[in-house]
């Protein structure tokens, strides 16, 4: 082996300990989609007249939305979730063929679409999992997060998040949603855990 690969240094990633303290013992990790594994961005389109998805609404034809735009970072923080023995939980107010083809992708299979009011939703996981609250993660933008947040052991907010939830979050990114948010937060989770090391020795050896 190389003399340069002989002996690689010790992760340069670090967190406060108060955040790993909060961090520990955590199996159970929800995220919001939109502002968090988003940008937040909404992009429509329109069908052709007589289109099966064509849809008329007070004159105006939409198709719905048919494009989202994910971050690669974030989605290998998800699968390294999973490795480590934490379930990523998705729990988001829309629902698209886009978004649940890219959940298959990263193996996620515990999601909730179309869910406006998140806390029950976060509780039938949990409930599914035999687990409780002590041993929630939670990752969110907007208020509709909060009731998920404010129960959860420990919380995140992406640094585009609205302001009383980045108030409340016991830990804010310095990434925007979309822009590696969620790479951030699967990192901290990983650290605490005592699985960030020896995930990222798997890759330098």
């Amino acid at each position: 082996m190389p003399a340069l690969f002989s002996a690689m240094p010790a992760p340069f990633l670090n967190f406060p300990p108060e955040l790993l303290l909060r961090g520990q013992g955590i199996k159970v990790a929800f995220f919001d989609v939109d502002g968090v594994l988003t940008d937040g961005g909404l992009y429509f389109s329109e069908y052709p007249d007589g289109h099966e998805h064509a849809k008329t609404l007070k004159g105006f034809r939409s198709s719905g939305e048919i494009i989202k735009r994910f971050n690669t970072l974030d989605g290998h923080g998800l699968k390294l979730l999973q490795k480590a023995g934490i379930t990523p939980v998705v729990i988001t107010g829309r629902d698209s063929s886009v978004l649940r083809a890219r959940l298959q992708a990263l193996g996620i299979t515990h999601s909730h679409f179309g869910t406006e009011d998140k806390r029950p939703a976060a509780e039938q996981t949990l409930q599914a999992l035999g687990l409780d609250w002590h041993a929630a993660a939670a990752m969110g933008d907007d208020w509709p997060d909060l009731p998920v947040m404010s129960r959860s052991a420990l919380s995140c907010a992406p640094a585009n998040a609205h302001l009383e939830v980045r108030a409340r979050a016991h830990h804010v990114t310095q990434a925007s949603g979309g822009h590696g948010a969620a790479r951030e937060f699967c990192d901290l989770l990983l650290v605490a855990s005592g699985h960030y090391a020896s995930l990222l020795r798997e890759y330098t050896q």
